[in-house]
């Protein structure tokens, strides 16, 4: 050993949070990969209980399996800044009773910075996983959330190669950056054999699954962004459109609970034909995960659905006028059609007439990219996290 080494018996653990069920995706498959690091590195799971439904996040866990949470800080809903304050105030006895070895932390929701701010404070070194994704649209909260995170951060990991360039011209220094591929993708690789048919997932709800034999197959459609669903103009076009899309091909829509209140407070119910519209509740992973890898075409806002779906090979158009993912779109199956109806009925039109991106797979997103954050992460500790 050298003498800039720090003894493995005396590494502490590193405390991994997880606040909204993004991370848990993200969160499943290192927690997996430094269980079987050898020598294993200890990990302590703390979930904020930022966003928290008893039912649905049992069942995500199971379905990743991911291990029940060692520290759960329930803090509930809020506005961004109640939110945030209280999930920091609420971590900081967590650092102080556990003494980890750093703190890690995924994507870009408000548990993310805000644990990540109470742990530089603390001098606790930050790892960031998901870094240098940027959409340049201030107006969006997890830019904010993205950028500040990064700052903060000791070591951070990449899931595409144009992330570093980001970085770099927010000053982040080349050495604290490493290209590990996309943790998302290992969830996913590891989940498809297990996926629940999408004929289940609508038996389950009670709906027809012969809805999913038309012709030219069915499209699956997530839309929860405050831009896209708050304004009653705005949404109410946006189901509009989905309606003429449902003429063309039926639609599987995944309906947030924001989306569909809105929806009700809006007297939009008419919108959407419940013969060409088969509307579910938020899905677990494994039904999601299912009804993606048998769709003709994905309509989303998620920025998780536009990596999915080009891990799957199925065409997605994303109703959003930036992205923080642009790989998706210079290498995958993703078209940014924004709100504006006839760039999605032409990107559908696209699709359905065989023009639609065949895309490739990105350098990395190959299962693996949690492996190789537990092998440099354990030598970045040995070397004294520097």
């Amino acid at each position: 050993m050298t003498s800039s080494q720090t003894p493995a018996a005396t590494i502490g653990p590193v405390i991994c949070v997880v606040g909204a069920r993004p991370n848990f995706m993200k969160m499943a498959p290192i927690l997996r990969a430094f269980a079987a690091h050898e020598p294993p590195i200890a990990a302590l799971l703390v979930h904020t209980g930022q966003h928290y439904d008893h039912g649905m996040s049992h069942q995500l866990f199971e379905d990743l399996r991911l291990p029940t949470p060692d520290i759960n800080l329930e803090v509930g809903s809020g506005s961004h800044a109640v939110q945030t304050a209280e999930v920091m105030r609420r971590f900081e006895p967590v650092i102080d009773e556990h003494r980890p070895s750093c703190v890690l932390v995924v994507g870009d929701v408000n548990s993310t910075l805000a644990c990540a701010l109470v742990a530089s404070k603390k001098a606790v070194p930050v790892v960031h996983v998901e870094a240098g994704l940027r959409s340049y649209d201030r107006r969006m909260p997890e830019e904010i959330n993205r950028v500040l995170t990064d700052q903060l951060a000791d070591r951070l990991y990449t899931t595409e190669r144009s992330a570093a360039a980001n970085l770099q011209r927010e000053g982040i220094a080349e050495s604290r950056v490493c290209f590990s591929g996309n943790v998302m993708i290992d969830s996913l690789l590891d989940s498809r054999e297990r996926a629940r048919s999408a004929a289940d997932t609508l038996r389950l709800h009670e709906l027809d699954p012969a809805l999913l034999l038309h012709p030219r197959g069915y499209a699956v459609v997530t839309m929860h962004r405050p831009s896209n669903v708050d304004d009653a103009a705005v949404l109410g076009d946006l189901l509009q459109t989905l309606d003429t899309v449902s003429r063309q091909l039926p639609l599987v829509f995944a309906m947030h609970p924001r989306t569909r209140a809105n929806i009700e407070r809006h007297g939009l119910r008419d919108r959407l034909d419940p013969s060409r519209v088969a509307v579910l509740p938020p899905q677990g992973y494994l039904e999601m995960v299912g009804l993606m890898a048998g769709a003709t075409l994905v309509l989303t806002d998620s920025g998780g659905l536009q990596e999915e779906t080009t891990a799957l090979g199925v065409p997605c158009l994303t109703m959003r006028e930036n992205t923080e993912r642009p790989i998706t779109v210079e290498q995958g199956t993703n078209t940014m059609v924004g709100r504006d109806r006839t760039a999605i009925l032409d990107g559908v039109a696209d699709i359905l007439g065989g023009r639609g991106k065949r895309g490739r797979v990105p350098e990395f997103w190959d299962g693996h990219a949690a492996p190789r954050i537990a092998a440099d992460l354990w030598d970045w500790l040995r070397a004294g996290a520097h």
